[in-house]
Formats: structure tokens, sequence, C-alpha cells
């Protein structure tokens, strides 16, 4: 008796462990159904426009508040009618987890577009590369890295960086020094580097992302030729747009960042064209320059109101 006992019992645990499966299964999707419909918890601080920014980064952001970023959160901020404070954190490895993932701060004002460690927003920019050298040294008019007359030339491009492949796309690589990208500001400025360098003549010519090219080429010393590369042919992806970032997961927080963009997008663009940043068209199939802060319904892709020119405005001689 006592061993057919002990059968029944193990005979029946399969039947209940089946059972409690079944239930807890039950309760898994029933969860998994629930937590789809529920919002998840809004950490975004509502009293004060927390931004993560880089201390030293011009131009986009500083401690002064000198940056066309810091410019930008105070629009930001200006609308939400709430006061701006800062996380600050140098904008190389580490920055988001050490920021906004961190929940230290709410809001990243400038990062590029589907990159997922973010939620991007809408685009507040889209701009491209530049060329860059010295008027009078025999590259005056050149407008692409395919000109012949770069052939030989000492070429300045940033390690990794978009102008790089396009500099050994058109066999440049003989002759590049290369500058470092990813460093802490507070203590290198490989940007300000190159375009001392061109000055000295140490380099011929320099590639950089727009808005940091043609803002240090104003500085400092003799201005540079600041040539967006906006006539270059074939896939290599040289322009792109730039988002505000937050935490995955805030959606309501960037669909009320996207209003703000959208109704504000005039006043972003003045910031960025005072700084002098190559500001190209919201569209994929066009190269063609923004000169003048677009209206609302430009900003969302009608071609009123973004007039084109062969160059962008040139920033400011001293910083803004």
């Amino acid at each position: 008796m006592r061993k057919q006992a002990i059968g029944n019992v193990i005979s029946s645990a399969p039947i209940l462990v089946l059972t409690v499966a079944g239930v807890f299964s039950g309760l898994a999707f029933a969860s998994t159904a629930n937590a789809a419909s529920v919002p998840r918890a809004d950490l975004v601080n509502r009293q004060e426009l927390r931004v993560c920014a880089d201390p030293s980064d011009l131009p986009f952001s500083n401690q002064k508040g000198e940056g066309f970023e810091n410019k930008i959160a105070d629009i930001i901020a200006s609308e939400l009618k709430i006061p701006v404070k800062y996380t600050w954190f140098p904008k190389s490895m580490g920055f988001i987890r050490m920021t906004l993932g961190a929940k230290r701060c709410d809001l990243v004002i400038g990062w590029g577009q589907g990159d997922d460690i973010v939620l991007n927003t809408n685009a507040i920019y889209r701009s491209t590369s530049v060329l860059l050298y010295k008027k009078g040294t025999g590259l005056d008019g050149v407008d692409t890295l395919a000109d012949p007359r770069l052939k030989g030339k000492r070429i300045g491009v940033q390690q990794g960086s978009a102008g790089g492949n396009l500099a050994a796309k058109y066999g440049l690589m003989g002759n590049v020094h290369g500058y470092p990208m990813n460093v802490d500001r507070r203590f290198s400025n490989p940007a300000e580097d190159m375009i001392n360098d061109i000055r000295k003549g140490d380099v011929d010519a320099g590639v950089l992302w727009g808005p940091i090219g043609a803002y240090w080429a104003s500085r400092g010393g003799e201005p540079l030729v600041v040539v967006p590369l906006v006539k270059e042919k074939g896939a290599e992806k040289i322009a792109f747009r730039i988002t505000m970032g937050v935490r995955n997961g805030d959606d309501a927080w960037k669909r009320q960042l996207n209003e703000i963009i959208r109704k504000r997008q005039g006043d972003i663009d003045k910031v960025l064209l005072d700084y002098g940043v190559p500001l190209l068209v919201d569209d994929d199939t066009s190269m063609e320059m923004v000169t003048r802060p677009r209206t609302t319904a430009s900003a969302e892709g009608s071609a009123d109101a973004s007039k084109t020119a062969a160059t962008p405005a040139q920033p400011a001689a001293t910083t803004p």
C-alpha cells in the first residue's frame, strides 16, 4: 500500500507541474498584455529642464553657455517656462550611460539620428562635412574631394569620420594626417589643432563635420575657406540629421519636444545660422542649403522658405 501511494504521487506529479505551468503561463501572458497597455513611469523632471551636456565642447556647449546647443536649450526651456539645469560630463565614452541613463538629466540637445542608445526626437537640423583650406594656396575653387588638385596634398581628417571615408574613396589616404575624434575636450581639441595646422601650412586642407569646421575656421587666426561638401557623388553618406535624445521609453516627453521643435524651428535655425552651421534642407534626395530660418511649414518638408545658395552664412569672427 505504501509503495502504491508513493507511485500515485509520482505519477500525478507531471499533471500538477503542467497545471501550475499553465497557470503561470496564463499569468505571464496576462502580465505581458497588461504591460503593453500600461504607460511607463514618467521620470522626467517637469520643474526644470535637466540637460545632459559636455562642459567644454564648442561650438556645441560649454559651462559658460556659449555653444549653440546651450542657446537651443534656452529656447526649449522658454517654451516650457522652466529654468535650465545642466549635468556636465565629457561627450566621449560613457556619456549617455553616466547622464541620461543614470537619470541625472532628461535631455541631450544634439545626437545623431538612428542611434538606438537614445530615443530620438524629430531632427533639429541636417548638415554635412566641410572642406577647409587656406586662401591663395592653389586650392581656391575646390569644392569636392574628387578635384585632382587635392592629389598629393596632405589632408587632415578625423579618424573614423565620414570625411575620412570620403578621402579614402578618392585615393587621398596616402597623405592623410589623422586626428582623434573621441576625446575629452577639456584637455584636447583635435578640430582646433587641424585648423592651426592648416594655417601653419603643415596640412594643406582638412575635412571636418560642418558645424565644427565652420566654427573653428573663423576663430583664433586667419579665417579659412569653408566649403560644404554638397557635390559629392556616390553612396557614401556625408550628410546627417541631428536630433535631441531622450531615454528609451520616454515617449510622452519625446512627443512634447517634437511639438516644441515644430513650433520653434525658425528660432532654432536662426541660432544655427548665427554660428555658421551649414544647414541642408530636410530631404535625403537634396543637398540644397538653407540660408534663412525656415517657417514651420518648410521645416516639415515644404520647399517654401528654404531658399538655397552655394555657400552658407559665415560665422561671426568672435564667439556669439
